[in-house]
């Protein structure tokens, strides 16, 4: 499995932005799909956002628009800008990486927003 080690997440103020990072243990050149999913307190883990090796980015609805994923090969680091955040955003955010037919994931970065 890859060793995915998440970092960046912190404090920041309604309105505000932040950027976590997600560095692998590997060549991420050849991993399929890195991406972000969150966990609320007290709520499911949810998709966020990923992105291919084609740099073909998804989003969930509530990142549309205000969080930007992408991924540097030559750093093993894959990336989510989050802009304009909202109470709401607060979660623990987890990277993971598909390749191979099986996920690997990182052990969480908190993003605390707020209001």
């Amino acid at each position: 499995q890859v060793q995915l080690v998440e970092s960046g997440g912190g404090l920041v103020q309604a309105g505000g932005s932040l950027r976590v990072s997600c560095t692998a243990s590997e060549n991420i050149a050849r991993i399929n799909i890195m991406g972000w999913y969150r966990q609320a307190p007290g709520k499911q883990r949810e998709f966020v956002a990923s992105i291919t090796d084609f740099g073909s980015a998804n989003y969930a609805d509530s990142a549309k628009g205000r969080f930007t994923v992408t991924r540097d090969n030559a750093e093993n680091t894959a990336y989510l800008q989050m802009n304009s955040l909202k109470s709401e955003d607060t979660a623990v955010y987890y990277c993971y990486a598909f390749t191979g037919g099986s996920n690997s994931w990182g052990q969480g970065t908190q993003v605390t927003v707020s209001s």
